[in-house]
């Protein structure tokens, strides 16, 4: 049970509660976050903006750039230029030097100017040829061994004569061998020049060009440690990441969001570590086992599971066992009958453990039932409430969506308004999607929370109680008053307070949700300084009360002295 003291910490925590989590709470550094000259985190969108966009675009996006196919393309050809114009080669021979060096620009112009004639060698570009150029009329395939003329034989820098015929075959298995064709190397199996683009465009089929222009595309995202590709099913964006700012959350603009940290969906305030162990947990085979073992009970001849589908205490097991048993003491049922309180109900085990002939290990095993019953319903009672805000989650997105592509216009119609002032309802919905995300993820915070800290327990269940009751009234505002404004014959006059009503609903839902999302990213420090603080006043206290006694005790002995 949990002290007084606690109670009273925690009593004292909530009556602050509305100081916390006010307008008035702020960062470290005393920035609000919606200050004018800054982007507020939940912006309202642009008219044009398209609707795949509109979460991503809800969210800050300072840590972070989307990348479109157009976008890395720019990229890679500006960083081969850069590296071509520095060090006088080929855009060819660029394009090979900076896949090998990972697309780092900076790297390839330190280690060339440290010891270019290395690089040349390790990388695979010959500043003079191995084989020099030859004049004959005739030159012989170096795979098939057919003469050939010159003008249907290729080689790179280092010379070695092949013929077309054996390069496209060379070129066609390589790169459908997978991405290792971006590192191609002369046919000569003696010999290190590399093969650039230029020999594929010129000999490789347009379904073998397609692929490996698509291997190199995404070497520059693979191999850059900045830049990920976002995990949705589907999506072709990339992600262009600045790490420092202590948040992974990012947001594609197919409106997926995850963690940049380990590429599950976005989990704020809930560290990777926990989502890792949840997510485990809730695919893990151990809660199936925890069910069986909660539910059902051994056979006490074959051992195999049972689960009790009727009333009566008559168990049967299965053929070809065919044991017939007692569900309570797991005896013989032979055994029973009137003496042992009838066939529907069994007093035998209350009997025999009064007088000590319970079986050996049994206590132990209904003890493990009981861990494994409660265990189970504790992590159905956090699942449960995950899956469903997940749940609510899917269906605002999906609100969200039927209101852009239907409900806007016809709302803007019946009201007479723009649907540029009717933002405020897509603000709304964006910060509903949002918080369900949080509120989500709080459970599995809630559910790893040690049991001993109970003040912070206490703290943390009264946070979250109020932000699904804040959340609760902001969404049933928008899904069920906006209705009688969509149903409406016609402009309504009681529409301007509904703004003002649901704008306001969502700037106080969003504040408390950023504070809270802060808090337990916090560890909810607030709760160890408060008890630091209690800790103190009361060691005090009992030192001033001490102080007085020891007082008083002196002054009786000198009376008494008298």
């Amino acid at each position: 049970m949990d002290s007084e003291e606690d109670m009273l910490d925690a009593h004292d925590m909530y009556s602050g509660e509305d100081d916390f989590y006010s307008d008035d709470y702020k960062d470290s550094d005393g920035a609000d976050d919606d200050d004018d000259d800054g982007e507020p985190d939940y912006g309202l969108v642009e008219e044009d903006a398209d609707d795949s966009a509109m979460i991503a675009s809800h969210r800050s996006q300072k840590n972070f750039c989307v990348l479109r196919e157009e976008d890395i393309v720019r990229h890679q050809k500006d960083a081969i230029e850069r590296v071509s114009v520095v060090l006088s080669i080929t855009e060819v021979e660029a394009s090979i030097l900076l896949r090998y060096y990972h697309w780092s620009v900076g790297k390839v112009h330190d280690e060339w100017f440290a010891d270019e004639e290395s690089v040349r060698n390790t990388v695979g570009i010959l500043e003079k040829p191995v084989v020099p150029p030859s004049a004959d009329t005739e030159l012989t395939c170096g795979i098939c061994f057919d003469p050939y003329p010159p003008e249907k034989i290729a080689s790179v820098s280092c010379g070695h004569p092949f013929c077309t015929t054996c390069w496209t075959g060379y070129i066609s298995t390589t790169i459908n061998d997978g991405p290792g064709c971006l590192m191609l190397r002369c046919p000569d199996p003696a010999c290190v020049a590399a093969v650039g683009h230029d020999m594929v465009d010129k000999l490789a089929s347009e379904e073998d060009k397609g692929k490996y222009n698509r291997y190199f595309l995404r070497s520059y995202i693979e191999d850059n440690r900045k830049m990920k590709w976002c995990p949705a099913p589907g999506c072709e964006y990339a992600i262009d990441f600045v790490a420092g700012s202590g948040n992974y959350d990012v947001s594609c603009l197919c409106s997926f969001s995850f963690c940049w940290n380990c590429t599950e969906e976005a989990h704020r305030p809930v560290d990777c570590s926990t989502v890792s162990k949840w997510v485990l947990k809730n695919s893990a085979e151990s809660e199936n086992m925890n069910w069986i073992l909660a539910n059902s009970k051994p056979c006490p001849r074959c051992k195999r599971p049972i689960e009790k589908n009727q009333g009566c205490m008559h168990m049967t097991c299965t053929p070809p066992c065919k044991y017939e048993f007692c569900w309570l003491c797991l005896g013989a049922w032979m055994d029973h009958g009137e003496r042992t309180g009838g066939f529907y109900a069994c007093n035998r085990y209350e009997v025999a453990k009064q007088e000590g002939q319970v079986r050996p290990g049994y206590d132990e095993t209904e003890r493990r039932r009981e861990m494994a019953k409660n265990s189970l319903e504790r992590y159905t009672h956090y699942y449960e409430r995950w899956a469903s805000n997940q749940t609510s989650r899917q269906k605002a997105m999906t609100d969200l969506q039927q209101l852009q592509t239907h409900n806007l216009e016809k709302l803007s119609d019946k009201q007479c308004t723009p649907e540029s002032q009717l933002k405020f309802i897509l603000e709304a919905w964006l910060q509903i999607i949002e918080c369900r995300r949080v509120l989500k993820w709080t459970y599995a915070y809630g559910y790893y929370l040690p049991d001993h800290e109970h003040a912070k327990r206490q703290f943390f269940e009264y946070l979250q109680g109020e932000a699904e009751s804040g959340l609760e009234r902001l969404h049933q505002c928008v899904e069920k008053d906006l209705l009688q404004f969509l149903n409406a014959e016609g402009p309504s006059k009681d529409f301007n307070d509904f703004r003002t009503k649901l704008a306001g609903l969502t700037s106080v839902t969003k504040n408390y949700f950023e504070n809270l999302v802060k808090a337990l990213e916090n560890g909810l420090a607030d709760v160890d300084s408060h008890a630091a603080c209690s800790s103190k006043s009361t060691s005090s206290k009992s030192t001033g009360s001490s102080s007085k006694t020891r007082g008083k005790g002196k002054g009786s002995s000198r009376t008494s002295g008298t």
